[in-house]
């Protein structure tokens, strides 16, 4: 069965970027946590990233990847990004503002290029997974490759473990 393209995976073609597509059973519109993605595609979960959006003091938004286990610090976060305070959006606004659903959130071709900070950890990495833009589907690539891409950086932007 040929795998079918997502828009991220487009993305990729279009600029040339190597990737490995991955996908998993889920249930119809089912978010599925990461570290259960993790388990259904064989990965160890520090692998595995996710990709949160926030709302820092001024208004502006901003989306941090970071790994499927790991905690975003909101202090470190807001830190990183120069804003005094950030918090998480609301699920509901997820959709307009990015174009993905909860639990297909790329940090890749979202509708508005928001500042991204891809966690510190990922330069550990030869790859690393994040989200396909729908439930369901992945892609593995270089973080490198995903900075360059979307414009992000890289910094240590979660709880550290207790």
């Amino acid at each position: 069965m040929a795998e079918e393209k997502t828009n991220v995976m487009r993305i990729l073609d279009q600029k040339k970027i190597p990737y490995t597509p991955h996908s998993y059973p889920h249930g119809a519109g089912e978010a599925v946590d990461g570290a259960t993605v993790a388990a259904l595609i064989g990965r160890d979960p520090g692998e595995v990233f996710k990709t949160l959006v926030t709302r820092g003091a001024s208004k502006a938004n901003y989306v941090f990847v970071v790994p499927v286990l790991a905690e975003l610090d909101l202090k470190k976060a807001a830190r990183t990004v120069g804003e005094k305070s950030i918090e998480l959006i609301h699920v509901k606004e997820l959709t307009p503002l990015t174009g993905y659903v909860r639990g297909g959130c790329s940090p890749i071709g979202m509708k508005k290029r928001l500042k991204t900070v891809v966690d510190a950890s990922a330069r550990d990495r030869a790859a690393i997974l994040v989200s396909a833009g729908k439930i369901g589907a992945q892609v593995e690539l270089s973080p490198d490759a995903l900075a360059g891409l979307i414009g992000g950086s890289f910094a240590d932007v979660v709880k550290a473990h207790e």
